[in-house]
This record gives C-alpha cells, structure tokens and sequence, in this order.
C-alpha cells in the first residue's frame, strides 16, 4: 500500500476533488492542511511550492489534482 500525504487547504475546490476521488476509490491517505499545520507549510515552502494540493506518493510529489499522474503512480 502506497504512503499518499494530501496537503490541502480549507478553500481549495481542487483539494476536495482529490479527497473525494481517494474516498471514492477506497485508498488511504494523509490530509496535511496548511490552514491548521505549519509543519505542513513549512514542507510546501522548503520545495518551492505556492499552492496545494500537493499529492505526495512514496515520497514522489504530484502538485495538483492530475488523476492521470495519480493513476499512473499508483498502478490503477
């Protein structure tokens, strides 16, 4: 099973989309919001990001919702 981490905000359409399309396919992830976690801004700082959602499988970052890309790491 993959280590997913979702870094979302509370405004962010896109970060819902990318929660409910993992609900919907039964996957497990981390929702990391920068709204609430500073530990979390940190980490989008430190790499040059300035927006979420940030998808992080196995270590391998995935800015936006880009199910294709998603898909493609995952294997479905």
């Amino acid at each position: 099973m993959a280590d997913i981490k979702i870094y979302t905000s509370n405004t962010c359409v896109f970060c819902k989309a990318a929660k409910q399309y993992f609900n919907e396919k039964g996957i497990e992830f981390t929702e990391l919001n920068v709204d609430k976690d500073k530990d979390a801004v940190d980490y989008l700082v430190s790499k040059g990001y300035r927006g979420v959602p940030v998808i992080n499988i196995d270590g391998e970052d995935i800015v936006g919702f880009d199910k294709e890309a998603i898909e493609a790491k995952l294997n479905i």
